[in-house]
This record gives structure tokens, sequence and C-alpha cells, in this order.
């Protein structure tokens, strides 16, 4: 197969990938209102179940990181979504909160792969014009992923019962390890096979970064260009993962809810998350084939993201019917995936190589500590009602932003710090 083919598949793949993730991941929050009830657990309880899962994701984030410039990224997708898959399926043998409390632990380590290994193929095969489309299908994969999983759990739930759910859902990432390790090869060299392979431009106008400056993580860490984007997943992650996290509970207790009306409702606001995951993407890429310098193009887009979600998520919160809801919360997440897909797409624009997943893994966990804090704060401010939560979400939006704005730069690959001469 071409490279110009094969990088597609591999795109593909992981997209694929992604759609497997999030049905696993929100398998629990779906089925939580039948499950809470036979292990008398209450919504601290799952707050709980949310932190082990986040802390155990931003250990992973940074671990698979390194991982997965250490052994590559054929290798490193099989082994996350290996573990990730017996994970979710040790869910059926859970007993009690704390055996929940493992195996969400270790799905969220393994499933952390993900992300670091979408930014490293992205980085590895694609040109800098097509990396946020490139990004944007990965994060379609995960919004896919939503859209289906509360549907379908709500129906084999009905069928066949939590234990036997969690057990299916688990197969299908051992599924997908079967066309991933027949198919994927090592890319071309990044000197720019992905633009020359497509008669595209040269390579020295549009290629992936040349892998010269290879900085250590402590070394990426005092750039400022690095902690912009630390910053920027810090602020603007919470807003995504309020809704992963929450959402079916939301529906349940603010509309009374049960999972069968969560899975007819649930959906909906993912499928505004497909469209921005891919709209953000090609918005970027256009601008950049217009000519617009490639830093300035991804904080433009990153910018209209967040002015999509402000005032969406304050509307949310005056919400008063669940079709209304629903909608507005798809628009929330259509804006951020616009966001994040350039976002996200950064570290492969400031450094090259084997610096790519470090950055990204890192990112991710700083993502994940301002998770946790949301996480917690969900049973205290939504005592009477969400609204409190979404004004807070709300706030944090305008912070991400400047994060990019103020620390990033021109967005081009870093060079190495001189030290002064004497």
């Amino acid at each position: 197969m071409k490279a110009s083919g094969l990088r597609w598949g591999v795109v593909g793949l992981i997209a694929v990938a992604t759609v497997v993730n999030y049905i696993d991941r929100n398998a629990l929050a779906v089925m939580w209102p039948k499950i809470s009830e036979e292990i008398g657990a209450s919504k601290e309880d799952y707050a709980l179940l949310v932190t082990a899962f986040m802390v155990a994701y931003a250990l992973g984030q940074a671990a698979f990181g390194k991982i997965f410039d250490w052994i590559g990224t054929k290798l490193g997708f099989a082994v996350s979504i290996f573990f990730w898959s017996a994970s979710i399926a040790a869910h059926a043998v859970a007993a009690g909160l704390m055996q929940f409390v493992g195996a969400r632990a270790g799905l969220g380590f393994s499933e952390a792969g993900a992300w670091p290994g979408a930014t490293k193929a992205n980085a590895e095969w694609f040109p800098v014009r097509e990396r946020a489309f490139a990004q944007g299908i990965f994060n379609a994969g995960a919004a896919l992923g939503a859209i289906v999983s509360a549907p379908l759990i709500a129906v084999l739930y009905g069928a066949l019962g939590w234990k036997t759910t969690f057990l299916l859902v688990g197969a299908l990432g051992l599924l997908w390890l079967v066309p991933w390790l027949a198919l994927y090869r090592s890319p071309p060299r990044q000197a720019a096979a992905p633009a020359e392979a497509e008669g595209g431009e040269t390579a020295a106008a549009d290629a992936p970064a040349v892998d010269i400056y290879v900085p250590t993580l402590r070394q990426q860490l005092g750039h400022r260009e690095s902690w912009g984007v630390i910053l920027s997943r810090f602020f603007i992650d919470p807003v995504w993962w309020l809704f992963v996290s929450w959402l079916p509970i939301y529906l349940a207790e603010t509309f009374g809810f049960d999972i069968k009306q969560i899975g007819l409702f649930g959906w909906v606001p993912y499928v505004g998350a497909m469209i921005g995951s891919l709209f953000g993407g090609w918005l970027s890429g256009l601008l950049i084939r217009l000519k617009m310098p490639v830093g300035l193009a991804r904080k433009l887009v990153i910018t209209l993201g967040g002015a999509i979600m402000l005032p969406a998520l304050i509307y949310a919160a005056r919400a008063s019917d669940p079709l209304t809801a629903v909608l507005i919360i798809a628009l929330v997440l259509f804006g951020f995936q616009i966001a994040i897909n350039n976002i996200q797409t950064l570290p492969g624009d400031l450094f090259g190589g084997k610096s790519v997943g470090a950055l990204a893994g890192v990112s991710g966990a700083a993502a994940v500590a301002g998770v946790l804090i949301t996480t917690w704060l969900v049973p205290v401010m939504t005592q009477a009602s969400y609204a409190p939560i979404f004004i807070l979400a709300a706030a944090i939006v305008p912070l991400s932003i400047l994060s990019v704005w103020l620390l990033c730069g021109r967005v081009e690959p870093v060079r190495a710090k001189v030290a002064p001469k004497e």
C-alpha cells in the first residue's frame, strides 16, 4: 500500500480504537443508576470511581507518552488496547465498590495510551497542513463512540444485564487488534514522505518537523510553549469530562430518566462533538492552505471553539427540558472539539520525533488534574441543580484560550536554548 493510502488507513484504525475507547469508558455511567442500586452506592461513591479512573488516566498519559516514544506506535497501541479491554471486562466480576475502583483504575491507566499514541502517529504520518484534520478524525471517533455507547449499552443491558454487557464491550478491543497488527507498518521517513507521496508541496515547505532538537522532558518544561499546551489542557478538558462522566447522572437526576431514556437522549450531544472534530481540523487546515501562519490559524480556530462554548454553557445552566438541554450541550461539545483538535495538535507543531509523545502525555496528565478538581466539585455544587457547575465550566474556558495566546508564541518548531556566553 502506498504511503498516502496507508496513512489514512492508520487514521481510520485509530479512529475505530477511539470509538471502542469511549464505548468502554461510558458503559459504567450509562448503567450506573441500576448498578448503584445493586451495590448500594451514592453520588459521592460515583465521584470516587471517576477519581480512580482519572488518577490512573493521568499516570497512564505520562507513562504511555514515554512508552510510545520507546516501543513505537504499533506496539504501543497494541499494549494499551489489550489491557484496557481486559480491564473493562473485569467490571463484570466486580461485586462491590472497591472492586469497581480497581477495575476503573486499570481501565483509566490503559485507555490513556490512545491519545499520546494518536498525537504521535499524527506527527509521524502527516504534514502540518493536515494534522488538525487528522486529529479531528481521531476525536470524531471518540465522539462516535460516545454517540453509539448510550443506545448500545442500553440495548445490551436490557437484553443481557450489566455483567454480560461489560464482557461484550471488552471483546471489541481484542477484535480491533487483528487488523491493527496485520496492517500497520512503520511510517516513511519523516522528512516528508507524506507530502511527496501525494504529489503535494515540497518537503521543506510542508513536512513534519525534522527530528533535530529532541529535548528531555525536563528541557521541554523549560520552554513556555510547553506550558501553553499544558495549561490550556488543564483548563479546557474539565468541560469535556463533565459531560462524559456526569451526563447520564445529570439526565437521571434532573429529568428522572431511567437507563432506556438515557439511551434515547444521551447520544445527542456527541453528534455536535463529532461535527466539531471534523470542522475544527478542516478549518485550520484551510487557513494554513490559504497561507495563514500555522500559529495564527491554530489560535483563531481555538478561540472560535471557546467563543461557542462559553455562552452555550451559560445557557445550558438554564435549560428546563431534556431536549433543550441535550441540544445546548451538543453545541458546547461542538465548540470544545473545534478547540481541542488544534490544542492537541500543538505538541507535534512545537516538537518533533521522540518528544511529541512526552509533551502530549504530560499535557494529558495536566488535563486530568483539572478534571479531578471539577469531579469532586460536582457532588457539592449540584445539590439543588447542575447550573452552578455549568457556570464554573463557562468561567474556565477563557483561561484555556489565554494560555495558548500568551504562552505558545508563533507555534513553530522549538529550538534548544543557547546558554549565554560568559
